[in-house]
C-alpha cells in the first residue's frame, strides 16, 4: 500500500500565528445529545467519524459496511434545527463518513436508541415482523433511514417511501418486505406511478400538460391492480403496536436554546475548526489558505480512508447559517453555497411554483438531476459548494449550473469575487476559486418566458443512488421565428472536467431550430466536440459518445414538440415535411413498486408448528441492533488489530519488503508474514488441493494477495502502518480473462466431462447445426458484512479461540490447527450468525482466520481483523465467469438432437472449489430440456484475478444460461418462438437426464402452465408487440423461463450433518448443528424442527451458536442442503429423546409438559442429551463413467418477466416479474418466500447490473466497491413483483424432512429471465431498423451492452474504434 499524502500547510508563519489568535477564544468541547443522553467530549481523536465513535463506546448496531457512503449500514439519525427551512429537521446520515465534529449542537439518535426486543419501536416491530430482515447486518440503517422519515413525516407518500431507501442497500431480501413494511405507515393513494415530477409533482403533467408514456392515468393493464395492493397493504392496528408520533423521543429541549460556539481542537497531526459565522470562516480561511474546508465531508473522509489523504487542518462548515439560505428574486434564484442538497431539493421545488413551469425550467432540471443524485444520506450533507470544489467530472448538478449561466460568489475576507461558471472549470479537479476564497453562493438566473427550453440527462449504471456515465444539461433560447439567439450543451462525463459542447454550439448559433438539417449538422458537431480514443479514461468511449448524441437527440426533439403546434417540422422552403419524433421524448420511469405473495399455498401442509409463516428467530434482534456480529464482540484485553499488507501487482517477483517504516510508527507493534509459521509446508491451504499460500513467498500471483500483516493497538494504527511497508516488484506477464488463457494453454489440473449418446452421428444427421459463444460475467459477493475474524489465544495446551464470520467452521479449525500447528482438537471456531454469506465464507473466509491465528499465537495476545470493502472485493474472489462454445444439432420441428460444448470458467490464481464450480455447470447445461445425445467438457482456466470461489448457485446458474442462451439463438435461426423450442423438448415425468438420474416429482411443466395462465402471457405477448409497433426508441419484451437445480453436495463426503440436542430439566430445550446463520433461517426452521418433533412450542426451544466442540466435523453451510441434512440430524436426536420420555408421557398422560416429562427423567438418572446424524442416501456419481445418481432431488420453478427499454439511452425498468416455485412442502413460507424474492434480485443483479471491471494499466480490480460496483437497490427491483409456491400436489419420491426441498440457491437463476426479456426487446428495436441477425447479447445486459446492441443510426455514428496497438481502459473478466 502507498504510503499517505499529506496536505501541508501552505500559508506562511506569521498567517499560522494570526490563526492562533484567531482561534483562542473558541471553545474545545463538543457537546450534542446521543439518543437522549446529554454528552461532552473536551478530549477526542479528531481523525475518528462518527461511527467509529459510537462503536468504541459500544453502540455497536451501527455497522460498518462499505466507508464510504455507499451502502447505509451505518446510517444514524442526526437531528437539528435546519436554518434553511426554520425547523427541526431529522437527517438520516452516513457515520461512516460524518466527522465527529459535525454533531455539535446537534440530536443523534442509532438503532439502541429507538427501543429493544422488549419494546420495539413500530418501525422495528413491523420490518422484523414482515420478514425485512435476514442476515440483518444492513437492517439497523434501513431502519434508521425509515425512522428519519416518520419524524419528518409521520404519512409518508408511497414515493416518498421508496425514495426514503436510496442510500440503502440489502444483498438479501429483495426489498419487497422492506417497503411493505414502510409502506404501511402511509396513506394510500396519489400517484400511481410515484413518480415525483419536478413539475406539478406528478408525471401526468409535464411542462406541456400532456401524460408521458406509462403514466398511471393513461389506460394501463397493472393500473387497477396496483391500486388494489397498494389499498389491502394497510394494515390493521391489532397486527402491529400503533405508530402515534407524539409519543417519539422528542428534540431534546436544551438543544432549541443552544448556542453554537466556534470550536477548536485536535493534537499535533491534525486540528479542527468550527466557525459559526461567515466572517469567522474567511478569517480562518486567511490565515491558513490550505485548510480543508468540509461540508458534508462526503468525498474528503473516501479521500483519507481509501487515498491515504490526510489534512493536517480542517474547517467544518455545516453550521454557518449564512451559507444556507436562499432568497427569490425577480430574475434569478441565491442559493447559500453550504445548503444541503436535500434543502436545494425543496427549494427547487418551490422555485418551480415561485417562477412558473416555464421560468422555473433550470430548477425543475435540477431537481430532476436531485433526485437521482447520490442517496439520501448523502443529500442530507452534501453541498453545492462542496460539488463544485470538487470539481468532479461527473457531477450531476455542475452541468446545470454552468448551462443555466449561473455565477459564483466567491468570498474572501478582503474581497468578493462573481466567477461565471462557465469560468469556473479549468481543468481536472481544478477551479479557478483562489486559495483564499469560499464559495458563498450561487446565483441561478430564471429562463426567459418565452422561447427558452432547458432540459438535464443523466444515465448511470443504475438508476438510484450512483455517478453518472454521462450526464448533460441543455439550454437553447430562440428568438420569435424560432432561430437560435443563445445555446449551452454542457456535458460531464465526457472530458476531465464539465464541459461545452462548444462546436455545436457555434455550429447551432443563428439557425432555424425547425430546419430538418439542423438535427444533423448538430450531430455532427457533437462528434467533433467529442472524438473520444478507444482508450479513454473511464472506457465505454462508444457507449458515451451515443449518449452525449442522444441526449441531444432526445433534447432537440423535445424543444420541436414544443414550438411545432401541428407536430410537423418545417423546413423552411424545402417541399419535404417530417414527423416529430414524440416517443423519444420521454425517459422511462418507475411506478412504486408493489407485489403479492401466495400466503394459502401452504395451508393444507401446515403442522403444529412446521409450514407456518413464522418470522425469522433473529429478525427482532436484528432490527433494534441487538444482534452480535463477529467485529461487534467486545474488545479483549491487550487485544491487537491486524491489517493485511496486499500485492499491488497482477503477477511480480517479491523483490523485497521493507517493513521497518512502519515499526516507526505510533502504535504498530510487529510485522507477521510467512517466516511465523512453524514450516513452509504449513503456509499451504485451499480445498480440495493446497495450491495456495497464506503469505506470498518470492511471488504474487494476483493483486490482493496476502503478503503480511501488520498488528498495532488500534485497527488505525494498523491501516497506517500496512501503508508504510514498501514492497518491491518484478513485473511479470499476467493473464486475465478466459481467452487469454485460452490463448496460452494456462489451465488447472482439472478436467471433467459428462457423455451420453452418439453425439456426432446425431450433429452429421440433424436438419440444422448451430454453433456460437456464450458468456457470462463474475459477481461479486457483496455480503454486507466483510471478512471479520477475532483469535483469542487460551492460557494453556496451545488451546486457541477463533470467532470467524465463516461459512465453514471445520476448514476454519483445521487451518488453524496447521498454522498454529497444534491438534484440531486444541481449536475451538464458533460463529454466531454472519452477515451473509451467499457462499463467499465458505472457504476464503479460512485465509484471514489463519493469518489472524498466526499472529495471535506469535504474540499470545488477542487479534482481531475486519476487512474494509475494498480490501475483502480484492481478496475474496468472485462468481466465475464462464465462457462456453457450443454446437447444437436441431431438426425442422424444433427437436434437439445434440450438443457438443466446450465450457471453461475463470477459477483466478488458484484453484480453490473451482473445479466443482465447473462440474455443476456441466450437470446444469440441460436445464429443463432433453438432449438425447451430449458431449460437454469442463475446463478450470489459471489466471492472475483473485481464486474465485463458490456463490450462490455454485455454477449451476452459468451452467443454465448458457442454456437459455442457446435455446434463444437456436430459436431465432429456425425462426421460431423461443416459447415453442422450449416446450418441444421439455423434460417429461421420468425421463432421464445427460447424466443419467430420472426425474422424479417432474413438475416444471406445470409449473410453466400455471404461470401462463396466471399472468395471462399470451395477451401479454400481444401487447407489447403492439406496444413495440407504436414506439420507435422504447420497447418492450418479455420472457418465461424454467429451472431444475440439483440439491446435494457434488463432494460425496460432505452431505452428512451431526447434531445435538439438551433437554433441560425445567423444559427447554438447547439444539446444536452443523450449520452456520447467514440470513437464510436455518435456525429458525431447525428450531421449528425440534419444536414439532419433541411437542413443545418454538419459544421453548434455543439454538445459540454454532461451534466445532458441539458438533464435530461439520460440512459447509452451502449447497442449499442444509435444511435436510442438520434438519434430519436434529429429527435423528429428538426420535432418540423421544423414545427416552415415552415412559414419563404413559405415566404422566398426554398433557404432560416438556417441563413435566424432564424432571421425572432426570431424577431417574436417564440421558436428557442425544446426538443425531443423518447421511443423504442413494446419491454417488461416477465421473467419466457417467454413472450413479448426482442428486437427491430437484428444486424447480418457472419465472415470468416483462421490461422496458430506452433504445436511445440503454436505461431500462422491469414492468413485472412473477416467480412460482417447487419447493415442496415449505418448512417456514415466510423464510421461504425470502429467499425466493432475495434470490431473484441477487441474480437479476448478476444478468444485467453486476459488472466486474479490471483496470488494465495496474491489473487491479477497478469495481471495489458500492460506489464502483452496483447491486439492485430499492428501486432495481420489478415494479410489480409477485411470488407463489406450487401447491395441490403430491411429492410421492421426495424423501427429505418434512418433504420440504432446499431454496437458497435454485431462486437464482429465474433472475435471467429479466436478461432474456430484455434481449427480447431488443430484437424488436434491431427489426426497427431492419436487422434480423441472431443477436448474441452476453450477460451482464448493462444499459451499455444494451445501448450498443441497437443498430439504430445514432450508435452507428458513435462508434471507437481502436487504433494499432491501442486497448481499452478497462478489463471485463
Amino acid at each position: 500500500m502507498a504510503p499517505g499524502l499529506i496536505a501541508e500547510p501552505a500559508a506562511p508563519s506569521e498567517n499560522q500565528r494570526s490563526l492562533s489568535a484567531i482561534t483562542e477564544d473558541y471553545d474545545d468541547t463538543l457537546r450534542f445529545y446521543l439518543n437522549g443522553t446529554k454528552v461532552a467530549l473536551n478530549s477526542v481523536d479528531p481523525e475518528i467519524t462518527l461511527l467509529e465513535y459510537l462503536r468504541a463506546i459500544g453502540l455497536t448496531g451501527t455497522k460498518l459496511g462499505c466507508a464510504e457512503g455507499g451502502c447505509g449500514a451505518c446510517t444514524v439519525v442526526i437531528s437539528q434545527y435546519n436554518p434553511t427551512i426554520k425547523k427541526i429537521y431529522h437527517a438520516s446520515v452516513n457515520a461512516c463518513l460524518a466527522p465527529l465534529v459535525s454533531v455539535d449542537g446537534k440530536h443523534v439518535m442509532t438503532i439502541e436508541g429507538l427501543g429493544n426486543v422488549n419494546n420495539p419501536h413500530p418501525a422495528q416491530e413491523r420490518i422484523a415482523k414482515l420478514n425485512g430482515s435476514q442476515c440483518g447486518f444492513c437492517t439497523p440503517g434501513i431502519v434508521m433511514s425509515l425512522y428519519a422519515l416518520l419524524k419528518n413525516d409521520p404519512h409518508p407518500s408511497e414515493t416518498d417511501v421508496e425514495e426514503a431507501f436510496d442510500g440503502n442497500l440489502c444483498r438479501c431480501t429483495g426489498y419487497r418486505p422492506i417497503l411493505d413494511a414502510a409502506q404501511s405507515f402511509g396513506p394510500r393513494g396519489g400517484c400511481a406511478n410515484g413518480v415525483k415530477k419536478e413539475v406539478n409533482g406528478c408525471c401526468s403533467k409535464d411542462v406541456n400538460g400532456n401524460p408521458p408514456n406509462g403514466c398511471c392515468m393513461n389506460n394501463s393493464r397493472d393500473t387497477d391492480d396496483l391500486k388494489d395492493k397498494l389499498s389491502s397493504l394497510q394494515l390493521t392496528p391489532p397486527e402491529f403496536k400503533p405508530y402515534n408520533a407524539d409519543t417519539e423521543l422528542i428534540f431534546p429541549p436544551p438543544l432549541t436554546k443552544h448556542q453554537y460556539k466556534p470550536l477548536e481542537f485536535g493534537n499535533k497531526r491534525k486540528r479542527w475548526y468550527r466557525p459559526v459565522t461567515l466572517q469567522q470562516l474567511l478569517e480562518i480561511k486567511n490565515a491558513n489558505p490550505s485548510c480543508k474546508i468540509i461540508g458534508g465531508s462526503t468525498e474528503t473522509q473516501i479521500e483519507i480512508k481509501f487515498k491515504a489523504m490526510h489534512y493536517t487542518a480542517s474547517v467544518y462548515v455545516g453550521d454557518i447559517p449564512e451559507l444556507r439560505q436562499y432568497k427569490f428574486h425577480d430574475d434569478h434564484l441565491d442559493i447559500g453555497g453550504n445548503i444541503t442538497l436535500t434543502d436545494l431539493e425543496m427549494v427547487s421545488e418551490k422555485a418551480v411554483d415561485h417562477y412558473g413551469p416555464v421560468k422555473g425550467q433550470p430548477f425543475a432540471a435540477m431537481h430532476k438531476q436531485l433526485r437521482y443524485f447520490a442517496g439520501r444520506q448523502i443529500r442530507n450533507v452534501g453541498t453545492p459548494a462542496g460539488n463544485l470544489a470538487t470539481a468532479s467530472p461527473i457531477s450531476d448538478l455542475n452541468p446545470v449550473f454552468v448551462a443555466s449561466n449561473a455565477i459564483l460568489i466567491a468570498k474572501s475576507l478582503h474581497k468578493e469575487t462573481e466567477i461565471p461558471m462557465s469560468q469556473f472549470f479549468q481543468g481536472y479537479r481544478l477551479t479557478a476559486l483562489e486559495p483564499d476564497a469560499i464559495i458563498a453562493s450561487i446565483r441561478i438566473p430564471v429562463a426567459r418566458d418565452k422561447g427558452e427550453f432547458f432540459r438535464a440527462y443523466k444515465q448511470a449504471k443504475r438508476k438510484d443512488d450512483d455517478i453518472a456515465i454521462v450526464n448533460a444539461a441543455l439550454r437553447v433560447r430562440l428568438d420569435e421565428n424560432h432561430h437560435v439567439e443563445t445555446v449551452n450543451l454542457v456535458y460531464g462525463g465526457m472530458a476531465p472536467m464539465t464541459v461545452a459542447a462548444k462546436k455545436a454550439q457555434e455550429y447551432l448559433q443563428g439557425k432555424d431550430w425547425r430546419d430538418s438539417d439542423v438535427l444533423e449538422g448538430s450531430m455532427n458537431a457533437l462528434e467533433n466536440d467529442f472524438n473520444l480514443r478507444f482508450g479513454v479514461p473511464g472506457g465505454m468511449a462508444t457507449y458515451r459518445k451515443s449518449l452525449a448524441l442522444g441526449f441531444f437527440y432526445r433534447f432537440y426533439y423535445d424543444v420541436l414538440a414544443s414550438i411545432c403546434d401541428d407536430q410537423h417540422l418545417v423546413n423552411g422552403d424545402r417541399e419535404g415535411v417530417n414527423m416529430v419524433d414524440d416517443d423519444v421524448i420521454n425517459e422511462i420511469e418507475r411506478m412504486v413498486s408493489t407485489g403479492e405473495k401466495d400466503h394459502s399455498s401452504t395451508q393444507a401442509y401446515e403442522k403444529r408448528v412446521v409450514g407456518k409463516a413464522n418470522p425469522h428467530l433473529a429478525a427482532l434482534k436484528q432490527c433494534t441492533g441487538e444482534a452480535q456480529y463477529t467485529d461487534d464482540i467486545p474488545s479483549q484485553k491487550n487485544e491487537l488489530y491486524g491489517c493485511l499488507v496486499l500485492s499491488t501487482k497482477a503477477h511480480a517477483k517479491i523483490l523485497s519488503v521493507d517493513y521497518s517504516p512502519a515499526m516507526d510508527l505510533a502504535g504498530v507493534v510487529d510485522w507477521v508474514d510467512h517466516t511465523d509459521l512453524p514450516n513452509p509446508e504449513a503456509n499451504y491451504w485451499g480445498a480440495p488441493v493446497r495450491d495456495e499460500v497464506f503469505f506470498a513467498v518470492k511471488e504474487v500471483f494476483t493483486a490482493g494477495q496476502p503478503i503480511g500483516m501488520i498488528l498495532a493497538d488500534s485497527a488505525a494504527n494498523a491501516t497506517a502502518g500496512a501503508r508504510a511497508v514498501k514492497v518491491d516488484y518484478e513485473d511479470l506477464p499476467a493473464i486475465f480473462t478466459i481467452e487469454e488463457a485460452i490463448e496460452k494453454d494456462s489451465y488447472f489440473d482439472h478436467y471433467h466431462y459428462i457423455h451420453k449418446g452418439e453425439v456426432e452421428d446425431a450433429l452429421a444427421n440433424a436438419d440444422h447445426v448451430i454453433s456460437g459463444v456464450t458468456r457470462i460475467g463474475g459477481q461479486e459477493h457483496f455480503y454486507l458484512e466483510t471478512q471479520a475474524c477475532v483469535v483469542v489465544p487460551k492460557p494453556e495446551d496451545g488451546e486457541i479461540e477463533v470467532y470467524s464470520s465463516t461459512q465453514n467452521l471445520t476448514e476454519t479449525q483445521t487451518f488453524v490447527a496447521q498454522v498454529c500447528n497444534v491438534a484440531v482438537n486444541k481449536v475451538l471456531a464458533k460463529v454466531k450468525r454472519i452477515g451473509g454469506g451467499f457462499g463467499g465464507k465458505e472457504s476464503r473466509s479460512v485465509q484471514l482466520a489463519a493469518i489472524c491465528a498466526t499472529a495471535a499465537k506469535k504474540h499470545r495476545r488477542p487479534v482481531r481483523c475486519m476487512l474494509n470493502r475494498d480490501e475483502d472485493m480484492m481478496t475474496s474472489g468472485q462468481r466465475h465467469p464462464f465462457l462456453a462454445r457450443w454446437k447444437i444439432g436441431v431438426n425442422n420441428d424444433g427437436k434437439l438432437m445434440a450438443l457438443d460444448a466446450d465450457v471453461f470458467c475463470n477459477g483466478g490464481w488458484s484453484q480453490d472449489l473451482s473445479g466443482a464450480v465447473c462440474d455443476r455447470a456441466l450437470s446444469h447445461i440441460d436445464n429443463c430440456y432433453l438432449i438425447p445425445n451430449v458431449h460437454v467438457r469442463g475446463r478450470v482456466a489459471k489466471t492472475n484475478t483473485m481464486s474465485n470461489t463458490a456463490f450462490r448457485g455454485f455454477g449451476g446458474p452459468q451452467g443454465m444460461f448458457i442454456t437459455e442462451s442457446f435455446m434463444e439463438e437456436v430459436a431465432d435461426h429456425l425462426k421460431m418462438p423461443v416459447e415453442r423450442l422450449r416446450e418441444t423438448n421439455m423434460y417429461k415425468p421420468n425421463d432421464v437426464t445427460h447424466f443419467n438420474q430420472t426425474l422424479k416429482d417432474w413438475h416444471v411443466p406445470l409449473l410453466l402452465e400455471q404461470l401462463k395462465q396466471e399472468v395471462d402471457y399470451d395477451t401479454r405477448r400481444k401487447e407489447t408487440e403492439e406496444f413495440n409497433r407504436k414506439h420507435k426508441w422504447k420497447k418492450r419484451g418479455v420472457s418465461l423461463l424454467c429451472t431444475k437445480f440439483g440439491i446435494s453436495f457434488t463432494a460425496l463426503h460432505l452431505n452428512q450433518a451431526g447434531a445435538l440436542v439438551h433437554i433441560y430439566h425445567d423444559g427447554s430445550v438447547l439444539v446444536a448443528h452443523g450449520g452456520v446463520e447467514m440470513g437464510q433461517g436455518l435456525h429458525t426452521k431447525m428450531t421449528m424442527v425440534a419444536a414439532e418433533a419433541l411437542g413443545v412450542p418454538s419459544e421453548q426451544v434455543h439454538i445459540s451458536e454454532t461451534a466445532t466442540n458441539t458438533v464435530a466435523n461439520t460440512s459447509p453451510t452451502a449447497a442449499s442442503a442444509s435444511s435436510d441434512l442438520n434438519g434430519y440430524a436434529i429429527l435423528n436426536a429428538c426420535k432418540q429423546l423421544n423414545e427416552r420420555l415415552e415412559p414419563y408421557k404413559q405415566k404422566l398422560g398426554p398433557d404432560a409438559s416438556m417441563k413435566d416429562l424432564a424432571h421425572a427423567a432426570y431424577f431417574d438418572r436417564v440421558n436428557l442429551s442425544a446426538n443425531g446424524y443423518y447421511r443423504v442416501p442413494e446419491i454417488g456419481y461416477v465421473w467419466g463413467e457417467n454413472t450413479g445418481q448426482m442428486f437427491y432431488y430437484f428444486t424447480q420453478g418457472a419465472a415470468f418477466a416483462e421490461v422496458e427499454i430506452d433504445t436511445l439511452t440503454g436505461d431500462w425498468t422491469c414492468l413485472r416479474a412473477d416467480i412460482k416455485m417447487d419447493i415442496g412442502r415449505s418448512l417456514n413460507p415466510s423464510i421461504d418466500y425470502g429467499q425466493i424474492e432475495g434470490g431473484f434480485v441477487q441474480g437479476l443483479g448478476l444478468f444485467t447490473t453486476e459488472e466486474s471491471l479490471w483496470h488494465r494499466g495496474s491489473g487491479q480490480l477497478f469495481t471495489r466497491g458500492p460506489g464502483t460496483y452496483k447491486i439492485p437497490g430499492f428501486r432495481s427491483i420489478p415494479q410489480v413483483f409477485n411470488v407463489s409456491m406450487l401447491k395441490g400436489v403430491e411429492w410421492e419420491e421426495l424423501r427429505t424432512i418434512e418433504r420440504s426441498r432446499g431454496v437458497g440457491e435454485p431462486p437464482l437463476f429465474m433472475g435471467s429471465v429479466v436478461f432474456f426479456a430484455i434481449r427480447d426487446a431488443l430484437k424488436a428495436a434491431r427489426r426497427q431498423f431492419g436487422v434480423e441477425d441472431v443477436l448474441r447479447l452476453w450477460s451482464p445486459a448493462t444499459p451499455e451492452r444494451i445501448r450498443l446492441s441497437c443498430v439504430d443510426d445514432i450508435v452507428k455514428r458513435a462508434e471507437v474504434h481502436s487504433q494499432e496497438g491501442e486497448e481499452s481502459f478497462f478489463v471485463a473478466i
